[in-house]
């Protein structure tokens, strides 16, 4: 799955190799943080057989593919390297951001390893981040737990033959239209949440994430149940799971006269704030 990893407010797709121990990161990205050009697929592209006229002709053994999510939304193929490389690229390129993205690519590296050794810091980081931008401490806790609920039913799909990537998005759509009425894209656009980097669930109430989090752990308990196996059983589980949330979410707005769907998004929580957190300062 790629990680979107943020540079002074830029982002940098990237995704974690489990065979290879280490980041790979979408060279178009590191280019276009570099402000080395407008156009960074054509300056990639030049810089490539730049590096080949200088003597590095093992750049394509350094230099992998993946799809990768794009600015519409889209999975496409691009060019990867891992930190190792990107310096290399970097060198190549003549901009004032150089260095201290030479800094933040070593320590991004470094994280993610004592992560792996100790799993309670990547929590601590991710609920400093959270805090940094202005969420509260209780919204923070409940996205917190949403997050392992997500990863539990996730696994369980893993293990019962459900393909990662569009199969997912399928599942968690059925689940979410049971729930909430609105499938994830349309509860981005109910939310006026037009950019692909909005994460739908950062910009959810406390209501909404518990709701969420209701639909993900039901599905996940019927698969089980049912010992769902393959995409179709476990689309019928997400649907099922998905009207336990739904159920109880129109119970609930029935007794509170309120309604749980709201249009309310953070998007006015202080960007600067984040950008101090991910310098070190």
């Amino acid at each position: 799955m790629t990680s979107i990893k943020l540079f002074e407010s830029k982002r940098v797709r990237a995704e974690w190799s489990e065979t290879e121990n280490k980041w790979l990161f979408s060279i178009i990205d590191v280019i276009e943080v570099l402000e080395a050009s407008d156009r960074p697929r054509k300056y990639w592209n030049d810089l490539k057989r730049k590096l080949l006229r200088e003597g590095y002709d093992q750049l394509s053994d350094f230099i992998g593919q993946l799809k990768m999510e794009a600015s519409d939304g889209k999975r496409y193929v691009t060019d990867v390297a891992d930190a190792e490389t990107g310096l290399r690229i970097i060198q190549s390129v003549p901009s004032p951001k150089a260095e201290p993205f030479k800094r933040w690519l070593a320590r991004v590296g470094y994280e993610r390893l004592e992560e792996i050794a100790n799993p309670e810091l990547a929590q601590q980081r991710m609920r400093e981040l959270y805090k940094a931008k202005g969420y509260s401490e209780d919204w923070i806790e409940k996205r917190v737990r949403s997050i392992a609920v997500r990863d539990e039913l996730c696994d369980e799909w893993k293990i019962r033959g459900v393909k990662e990537g569009r199969e997912y998005a399928i599942l968690t759509a059925e689940i979410s239209k049971a729930t909430f009425g609105m499938t994830p894209s349309e509860y981005k656009q109910f939310k006026d949440l037009a950019r692909p980097a909005d994460n739908l669930r950062d910009h959810m109430t406390d209501l909404e994430l518990i709701f969420t989090m209701l639909g993900e752990a039901s599905t996940t308990e019927i698969a089980r149940t049912r010992d769902a196996q393959g995409f179709v059983e476990n689309k019928e589980a997400a649907a099922d799971g998905g009207k336990v949330a739904g159920s109880a979410r129109v119970d609930l707005e029935k007794k509170s006269g309120r309604q749980v769907a709201s249009r309310r998004n953070f998007k006015e929580l202080p960007e600067s704030q984040v950008r101090e957190l991910e310098a070190g300062k």
